[in-house]
């Protein structure tokens, strides 16, 4: 399969892509959610505690999670094997693991990175936990998960940037406008 990395996507352009271009989304962060509510899920208070610190969760749990959905994504649909991964990888050792566990298997066509002031990413997460009931959607969780992004993400990030793959998008613009900033690199790239 084929995928793109992205990183704080809006769910309406993720939705919008994957509906226009035969991508199928898969968030890293809403396969953790889901799996902590799963009542049978071994990994769902490990989860929890790493979501609500702003850490990082284990990279076996989720790329564990994003393979067995693309499994069973291209095993009912073998045409579906284009995919649109958000959120993820977080850290180097994220992208190890991704590549020892993909290499060979999935090849990146390119990185939309998401550029925004940190405080907007607050306001506008802030905004959204009056309505999301995650529990990451406070101003402590919020900032933690900016440091962790800062010291982990970042660094990712700039990498592949050195690779000429990372497709910079301002998305302190309206969703409007970030979306027709990405229906661009999409028509050029994807």
């Amino acid at each position: 399969p084929s995928f793109l990395w992205l990183n704080n996507v809006p769910l309406y352009i993720c939705s919008t892509l994957c509906l226009k271009y035969g991508y199928t989304h898969l968030s890293a962060g809403e396969l953790l959610r889901d799996e902590r509510k799963n009542p049978d899920s071994q990994y769902g208070e490990l989860i929890e505690k790493y979501i609500k610190e702003g850490k990082i969760v284990p990279v076996e749990i989720t790329i564990s999670l994003l393979k067995r959905e693309m499994d069973q994504t291209m095993a009912a649909n073998a045409q579906r094997n284009k995919f649109l991964i958000d959120g993820f990888p977080r850290n180097q050792d994220n992208l190890q693991g991704w590549n020892k566990t993909m290499d060979g298997k999935a090849d990146v066509s390119f990185v939309l990175f998401f550029d925004c002031n940190n405080e907007i990413c607050i306001e506008r997460c802030l905004e959204r936990g009056k309505s999301s009931g995650r529990s990451d959607d406070n101003r402590e969780s919020l900032e933690k998960r900016i440091q962790t992004y800062l010291q982990s993400t970042k660094p990712i990030i700039d990498l592949y940037e050195e690779m000429g793959k990372v497709k910079k998008i301002d998305a302190s613009k309206s969703v409007d406008e970030v979306f027709d900033e990405v229906v661009q690199i999409f028509d050029k790239e994807g």
